[in-house]
């Protein structure tokens, strides 16, 4: 299985937090598992820590790196597809993440329910 971690998903696993549902937890720490964190997730932490609405972990590429997750950068195919996107939605990141989950085949490990509309594959956070 290959799994794209939401925002709120990537830092749940980092902080440890017990919030991460048992199903999502062994689904990411299953070895036979690809687990791949998009540049829009670590962009979209960055600008909330700069702007203060979030305090997410210091040194978070690092600790990306660290965990063996797989870095998933935004290519133009991305942003055409997202923009595309039917406006259920509207935040710019968790559209980017549909669009990358529905180009790349991937499962997108998530608790938010306004992913549902959209054609792409989820597992609950």
């Amino acid at each position: 299985m290959r799994l794209l971690l939401d925002t709120h998903t990537l830092l749940w696993w980092l902080e440890e937090s017990p919030i991460l549902s048992a199903e999502a937890y062994e689904a990411i720490a299953e070895p036979d598992n690809d687990v791949v964190v998009s540049a829009a997730t670590v962009w979209e932490l960055e600008i909330k820590r700069a702007t203060g609405k979030l305090e997410a972990p210091g040194q978070l590429v690092r600790r990306i790196t660290a965990e063996k997750f797989e870095p998933l950068p935004i290519t133009l195919e991305h942003g055409a597809s997202a923009g595309k996107l039917p406006v259920h939605h509207s935040d710019p990141f968790d559209r980017m993440l549909i669009a990358q989950a529905q180009i790349e085949g991937l499962t997108l490990v998530t608790r938010d329910p306004r992913f549902g509309p959209y054609a792409v594959m989820t597992l609950a956070a």
